[in-house]
């Protein structure tokens, strides 16, 4: 991320023990031109830095957001955690909703979400009609920037993160080893560092509404 743009910038990240997450944590550290980290979650992390400052918070209660610059949303859960329809969008819509309201009350100019390929509010499939929801939520939200990430599969070792292995990444990631002539660019898995890397880079190009598929990252990816 250029550094130049910004200096001591202050910024909030929800999902920082995710996968993307993680990646992205790791480079707001390494950025000279953030100052303090505001991570949100329900448990401590397990990464500490002198910038981290972490929030134990209840997230249908968020308290006031302190001033921020920028907001990483990378909160998300599965079916199988969820159990149902209604508590997998108290998480991956209402709780990232939540988050947005505060830091644009707060004065948040910048927020990037990692969204899903195949995000649609018109889909007749739930998760991706979910996804597409809370993208258009955060536009209605009309902050200055907003950067939406769509990622294929997402290839990463959850378990040195201390997180259980998700059943259709590794098919997928299994699937590609065999078939990746066949697989094309939008659908191929991509490495959640890759995501990570892509949004901390681009998030200060955005003007206004970006909505970027795993295509678009793939490429960054080559380069």
């Amino acid at each position: 991320m250029n550094g130049n743009n910004l200096i001591s910038k202050k910024v909030a990240i929800a999902g920082a023990s995710g996968l993307v997450g993680h990646y992205l944590l790791e480079g707001l550290i390494k950025d000279e031109s953030v100052s303090e980290i505001h991570a949100y979650c329900r448990k401590d992390l397990k990464i500490k830095h002198p910038k981290i400052i972490v929030h134990l918070v209840d997230f249908n209660n968020l308290p006031t957001f302190p001033i921020i610059d920028e907001l990483y949303l990378a909160i998300g859960t599965t079916k199988k955690q969820a159990g149902n329809q209604e508590n997998y969008r108290a998480i991956d819509f209402t709780v990232n909703l939540n988050i947005a309201q505060k830091a644009i009350s707060s004065g948040v100019k910048s927020i990037a979400l990692v969204s899903a390929l195949g995000a649609d509010a018109k889909s007749k499939i739930f998760y991706n009609r979910l996804k597409g929801e809370l993208e258009d939520a955060l536009i209605k939200l009309a902050p200055e920037k907003l950067l939406i990430v769509r990622p294929s599969f997402l290839l990463g070792n959850r378990i040195v993160l201390g997180q259980k292995e998700r059943f259709s990444e590794k098919l997928v990631e299994n699937l590609y080893k065999i078939f990746k002539f066949l697989f094309p660019i939008n659908l191929k898995p991509i490495k959640a560092k890759s995501v990570a890397d892509f949004i901390l880079s681009e998030l200060q190009n955005t003007k206004k509404n970006r909505i970027v598929l795993s295509s678009e990252i793939q490429k960054f990816e080559k380069i």
